[in-house]
C-alpha cells in the first residue's frame, strides 16, 4: 500500500492498518487521528507534523521514522520500536511507551508530559529541553524502571516525575528542573546536576556520589540517608533541606546555604564548609571531623554532642551557636 491508496481508505472511514509494510511512506502533515498501526512496519517512515494522537502504535517498527513536530497525545506506543527515530518537538503528552524502545532518539524539545515511560529503553536519548512534567519512569509493583543510562537531558523539565530506584548515574541533567520529583534510590552518582532544580525533591537514599550541583537548588528538598561523599555542591542552595544520617564526606560546600537545614548525625567528615551559611542549622551529633568550618557563619546553629574537635574552626561565627557540650555561646 503507498501513501496516496492509505489516506484514501483512511478518508473513506478504514482506520485499521495494522500488521502492514509501510516502510518508507511519506505521510507528513497527514491527519491520521484514531489510526490502528499495531505491529506495522513503518522503518523510516515520514511522519512530519502528522496527527496521530490517540493513535495505535504497540509493537510498531518506527526505526528510523521522522516524527519531528507529529502530535502523539495519547497515543499508544506499548513496545515500539522508536530507535534512531527523529521526535524533536513532537507531542507524546499522556502517551502511552511503556517498554518502548527509544535508544539514540531524538526527543530534543518533545512534550512527554504525563507519559508512562515504565521499562523503556531510552539509552542515548536526546532528552535536551523535552519536558516530562508528571511522566511515570518507574512501576512501583515489579520495579521496571526506565533506562536512562547515556540519555541527554540537559534543561529537561522533570518536575514530578517518578524515577525512584533509575540509574541516572553519569548523566547529563544541567539545568534541568526535578522540583517535586520522586527520586527515592536513584543512582545519580558523577551526575551532572549543576544548576538544576531540585526544590522539594525527595532523594532518600539515593546515591549522589561524585554529583555535580554546583549552585543547584535543594531548597526543601529530603535527602534522608543519601551519600554525597565527594560531591561538588559549592554556592548550592539547601536552606530547609533534609539530611539526616547523611553521608557527605569531603564534599566541597563552599558557600553553600544551609540555613535552618537538618544535619543530625550527618558525616561531614573532611567537608569544605568555608564561607557556607549554616545558621540555625540542626548539627546534632553531626560528625565533623577535620572539616573546614573557616568563616562559616553558625549562628543559632545547633552543634550538641557533635564531634567538631579537629574541625578547622577559624572565623567562624558561633553568635547564639548551641555549642557540642551544651553551652550557648554569646556574642
Amino acid at each position: 500500500m503507498d501513501a496516496k491508496q492509505l489516506l484514501e481508505a483512511y478518508a473513506a472511514g478504514k482506520i485499521d492498518f495494522s500488521g502492514l509494510n509501510l516502510s518508507g511512506l511519506d505521510l507528513s502533515y497527514a491527519d491520521l487521528i484514531g489510526v490502528n498501526f499495531t505491529k506495522a512496519d513503518l522503518h523510516n517512515a515520514i511522519l512530519t507534523l502528522v496527527y496521530l494522537s490517540r493513535s495505535i502504535l504497540s509493537q510498531a517498527n518506527l526505526l528510523g521514522a521522522r516524527l519531528s513536530g507529529a502530535n502523539l497525545n495519547q497515543a499508544t506506543l506499548i513496545g515500539a520500536n522508536l530507535r534512531d527515530a527523529d521526535l524533536h518537538g513532537a507531542m507524546l503528552q499522556n502517551a502511552d511507551l511503556r517498554s518502548a524502545n527509544l535508544t539514540l532518539a531524538n526527543l530534543l524539545d518533545a512534550n512527554l508530559m504525563g507519559a508512562d515511560l515504565r521499562n523503556a529503553d531510552l539509552g542515548g536519548a536526546n532528552l535536551t529541553g523535552a519536558c516530562l512534567r508528571g511522566a511515570n519512569l518507574r512501576e512501583e509493583n515489579r520495579r521496571y524502571t526506565a533506562n536512562l543510562r547515556g540519555a541527554n537531558l540537559r534543561k529537561a523539565d522533570l518536575q514530578g516525575a517518578n524515577l525512584t530506584g533509575a540509574d541516572l548515574s553519569k548523566v547529563d541533567l544541567r539545568g534541568a528542573n526535578l522540583s517535586e520529583a520522586m527520586l527515592r534510590e536513584v543512582d545519580l552518582s558523577e551526575a551532572d546536576l549543576s544548576q538544576a532544580n531540585l526544590q522539594g525533591a525527595f532523594l532518600t537514599e539515593a546515591n549522589l556520589t561524585q554529583a555535580n550541583l554546583t549552585q543547584a537548588n535543594l531548597l526543601n528538598a529530603k535527602l534522608e540517608r543519601s551519600t554525597l561523599t565527594e560531591a561538588i555542591l559549592s554556592h548550592a542552595n539547601l536552606k530547609n533541606a533534609v539530611l539526616p544520617d547523611t553521608k557527605l564526606i569531603r564534599v566541597d560546600l563552599q558557600h553553600a546555604n544551609l540555613e535552618t537545614a537538618k544535619l543530625t548525625r550527618a558525616d561531614l567528615s573532611r567537608a569544605n564548609l568555608r564561607g557556607a551559611n549554616l545558621r540555625d542549622a540542626n548539627l546534632t551529633e553531626a560528625y565533623l571531623a577535620r572539616a573546614d568550618l573557616t568563616q562559616a557563619n553558625l549562628t543559632n546553629a545547633s552543634l550538641m554532642r557533635a564531634e567538631v574537635s579537629s574541625a578547622n574552626l577559624a572565623s567562624a561565627i558561633f553568635q547564639g551557636t548551641t555549642m557540642p557540650d551544651g553551652t550557648i555561646q554569646s556574642d
